[in-house]
């Protein structure tokens, strides 16, 4: 028998994602969809791609609509899930694909996002890998209340966080510039994001360590074993719809030899399903994980600067939002991890 499935934010890029994928889902039945401007209206006209599920009307997001139940995603703004999910009962799932469950420490929250605190959930990356020799997927299975972390978290993370557990990285010195798309950005109308501000054009925006992913970055590094984690990340606005590619580079361990850094990475990921390690000397494209639930991950030695450099390519919608979410639900219900997700991109 399906599972009942609940979306809220519905009308936006997140919900509209989790939408698409959870069309292809075997075990999962969408009955409601929330919204909140477009309220009311069919689902059709405001995600006109998602032919399957056109005729649903969008609801009112209240504890109401969504109690009842198996499973509810949150797609909604930083600091509106909170008060939501304080109104739902412990018999639901609640994946919440915000930001506001994400953070351990009270005080990342209060000088990155402000206002109410709302505490941390299990956090949803299944290939974190952890200081202890297991991976974040331990934590999930039978989880009631997920977090789903940030795009760029994502990548940076799953970019860096196999060499600081095997020791082969130091935490103290890391540098990552991401070319990030529009999408990222949300749905709502802002004169920045107009397509003839964008096109043909690169732009860097929460310059100087400002950007809300980066205690989460540093949360999960130091999950991963690393000490005294500082990092200079700067995400860089492209003209694509979709997509993360991730620069990250790390100072070379002491006593490392440049030959034994790539098997951090090919043990920490050799059996994963969607993190994959390209062929050596190779680094991924970002279209190459256009709607698919993959994460694509080429590692080099600069041996010059002593630095190991890794080049990291998710779709911030899919992997780094929407499937990661599906995945994360999966091993918390015990079906089978990548059931319903996509590991094929799209092209051209």
């Amino acid at each position: 028998m399906s599972l009942t499935v609940a979306v809220a934010g519905a009308s936006g890029y997140a919900g509209g994602e989790l939408l698409r994928l959870l069309a292809a889902h075997p075990e999962f039945e969408v009955t409601t969809v929330t919204a909140h401007s477009n309220a009311g209206q069919k689902l059709g006209t405001v995600q006109p791609h998602l032919r399957s599920m056109a005729d649903l009307t969008l609801v009112e997001t209240t504890p109401e609509t969504l109690a009842g139940h198996d499973i509810v995603f949150l797609a909604l703004p930083h600091g509106a899930s909170g008060p939501v999910t304080a109104g739902l009962g412990d018999d639901a799932l609640v994946v919440d694909c915000g930001a506001d469950h994400r953070l351990e420490d009270e005080a990342d929250w209060a000088a990155y996002y402000g206002g109410d605190y709302a505490g941390a959930w299990t956090y949803g990356l299944p290939e974190l890998v952890l200081d202890g020799g297991s991976t974040q997927r331990d934590k999930l299975v039978g989880a009631r209340r997920i977090a789903v972390p940030g795009c760029n978290a994502t990548a940076v993370t799953l970019a860096l966080a196999p060499g600081i557990r095997a020791g082969v990285i130091d935490a103290d010195d890391i540098v990552a510039v991401l070319a990030v798309g529009t999408s990222g950005a949300g749905k709502s109308l802002r004169a920045d994001l107009l397509y003839s501000e964008q096109t043909g054009s690169a732009v860097p925006y929460a310059v100087g360590g400002s950007h809300r992913h980066n205690p989460e970055i540093r949360q999960n590094l130091g999950a991963a074993g690393g000490t005294d984690v500082t990092m200079s990340f700067t995400p860089v606005l492209v003209p694509m719809s979709r997509g993360i590619l991730a620069t990250a580079t790390a100072k070379l361990a002491g006593g490392i030899r440049p030959a034994d850094v790539r098997s951090a990475w090919e043990l920490a990921y050799a059996n994963e399903p969607f993190v994959h390690l390209l062929p050596e000397g190779t680094s991924p494209r970002s279209g190459d994980t256009t709607g698919a639930n993959t994460a694509l991950i080429g590692v080099a030695v600069d041996e010059a600067s002593g630095r190991v450099v890794t080049v990291t390519a998710i779709d911030n919608l899919v992997k780094g939002t929407a499937g990661a979410a599906i995945q994360s639900a999966n091993i918390a219900l015990g079906l089978p991890e990548a059931m319903g997700l996509p590991v094929d991109g799209v092209a051209p």
